[in-house]
């Protein structure tokens, strides 16, 4: 893995995280000695990202990032043209959730911004892992997506809409 797809996933990690994240199982995660996430942590403040070094881990104090919630409706063959299409221009797709009749909100985080996250949660999907969560619900579906702005933001919708993917944009 390269450094800024690690430094990526780094961020996308204590973002998604509710609490500390300890160096050490950041290390574990993405397969770097601790003093790599050392250096990967000074990178990110350095970029703006508000993290606090606790004796217990890692937290993000503010995130430079903003997060739009799109309302979406297509087939499980184009999943994939999704996915990629919001990662392909900057987004990173936080999680996806569903409103149930009986079960009212039903969520999974995913935390997908990278090709091979995408390759491998469409693979797991199609050797029957698991199904999509857009199966309760004839197709309709939520994607919480992070971006480092949101001109970011607004591109991705407009690409979304060029595709079809019938795009609402939720509070």
């Amino acid at each position: 893995m390269k450094a800024n797809d690690r430094r990526k996933g780094i961020i996308t990690c204590l973002l998604s995280e509710n609490g500390v994240v300890s160096g050490g199982a950041l290390a574990e995660r993405f397969n770097v000695s601790r003093q790599i996430i050392v250096q990967d942590i000074a990178f990110l403040k350095s970029a703006g990202y508000e993290i606090l070094s606790t004796h217990n881990g890692y937290v993000v104090q503010k995130s430079p990032h903003v997060e739009r919630i799109f309302k979406l409706q297509h087939t499980k063959e184009r999943t994939e043209d999704e996915l990629n299409t919001i990662i392909n221009y900057g987004g990173t797709v936080v999680d996806v959730f569903v409103w149930h009749k009986v079960y009212g909100k039903v969520l999974a985080k995913l935390n997908i911004y990278a090709k091979y996250q995408v390759d491998n949660y469409i693979e797991n999907v199609r050797i029957g892992k698991s199904t999509e969560l857009m199966d309760i619900t004839g197709g309709y579906h939520y994607h919480t997506v992070r971006a480092d702005s949101e001109k970011t933001l607004d591109l991705i919708e407009e690409k979304l809409k060029e595709k079809g993917f019938i795009i609402l944009k939720e509070i």
